[in-house]
């Protein structure tokens, strides 16, 4: 009573022989008396009791190996120098580490690196909404992100937060892994990965975003998408984030959201976008200056306040109240976008 249930040694002195017809397992005789030491390059010495481990299966009755068994040849056969991985599989090791010495092979440097815990404090786990790299992907998430939040999570460089991965090939060191359990933070990754968006490479971002939108049924190539990036990479905390900032600018018809189409698509606004319309149709629309300086001349000759038109006029050209600067947008959009979708809004008031 009390004791770690274990193998009580029944068959510890036969010998299998060539015609045995009954079904057996092969077991690994470990030492009963003594200790078993493990050097660890973040806990130090750490020492296990011989007399607690057990005669290990390392041949299952069907002829296949054991896990333990396994890693022990494997890493030894790639000639593995650093296994780092986490503490949850310390109690593994002295069971290798027998093995290792009995099989003469050089023993890799062990490091059992804390878990990773939920916001709860406790191990991270699908409870917590832990997802797949795939599904991290999925969500937008570019991996040079999840590569520099994850190695962050148990490893400092100062207060630096972010890192590009050759920046972590050159920096990271094993003597600047922490002891403590970090927790994940679902807030922390986006910020990082917003990071990471805004510094990024513009042609891969193009890439990217191009796959998203066409997971949305938008046909973009990445060039159509590169003179977009300036104008969201800023606001975009994620690659989805992104393509939905840009849906509007390849959409063949806009959906305006109901509520900012009640605010301001309105009879009042009628007049001056059949107005701004006439006026667009005769500017040089490579010029933003000149766009801004039509609106707001208009704006001063119907005695308006520039809010009172610019948010119906974004209403108009992307179907909601936020995005980039006006008339940042409506450089992008060019001429014939802008007047239609103006055109498209006058007979939407004129119809509700």
């Amino acid at each position: 009573a009390g004791k770690k249930p274990k193998y009580d040694g029944t068959c510890r002195g036969r010998e299998i022989t060539a015609d045995c017809k009954e079904p057996f397992v092969v077991r690994f005789k470990t030492p009963q008396e003594g200790v078993t030491e493990v050097e660890d390059l973040l806990r130090g010495t750490v020492k296990f009791n011989n007399n607690e481990l057990d005669d290990m299966i390392i041949l299952r009755a069907d002829g296949t190996p054991t896990y333990n068994f396994c890693v022990v040849i494997d890493d030894a056969d790639m000639k593995i120098s650093h296994v780092i991985r986490g503490d949850d599989h310390l109690n593994n090791t002295p069971r290798q580490a027998v093995i290792y010495k009995a099989l003469g092979f050089e023993m890799p440097k062990f490091i059992h690196v804390s878990m990773i815990l939920g916001k709860d404090g406790k191990r991270l786990s699908k409870r917590h909404g832990a997802l797949s790299v795939l599904e991290y992907r999925d969500n937008g998430i570019l991996p040079d992100a999840l590569v520099n939040y994850l190695v962050r999570l148990g490893w400092s460089h100062g207060d630096r937060e972010v890192f590009t991965l050759d920046e972590l090939k050159t920096l990271f060191d094993l003597d600047a892994i922490t002891k403590s359990a970090a927790r994940f933070d679902d807030e922390k990754l986006l910020w990082i990965n917003s990071e990471h968006i805004k510094t990024g490479d513009d042609n891969k971002l193009g890439s990217l975003v191009a796959d998203a939108l066409k997971a949305r049924n938008i046909n973009a190539t990445p060039a159509d998408i590169l003179p977009l990036l300036p104008m969201l990479k800023e606001r975009s905390k994620t690659i989805i984030d992104l393509a939905d900032g840009m849906k509007y600018f390849f959409a063949d018809k806009i959906d305006y959201d109901e509520k900012a189409a009640k605010k301001f698509l309105t009879e009042s606004v009628a007049p001056a976008f059949k107005e701004l319309a006439d006026r667009l149709n005769a500017l040089d629309f490579s010029d933003k200056e000149k766009i801004e300086s039509c609106f707001r001349e208009l704006v001063d000759e119907k005695g308006m306040k520039l809010k009172d038109l610019a948010q119906p006029m974004r209403v108009a050209l992307t179907g909601g109240t936020v995005s980039p600067g006006l008339f940042d947008v409506m450089t992008a959009l060019g001429k014939e976008k802008c007047i239609n979708r103006v055109r498209d809004a006058i007979r939407f008031i004129e119809g509700a």
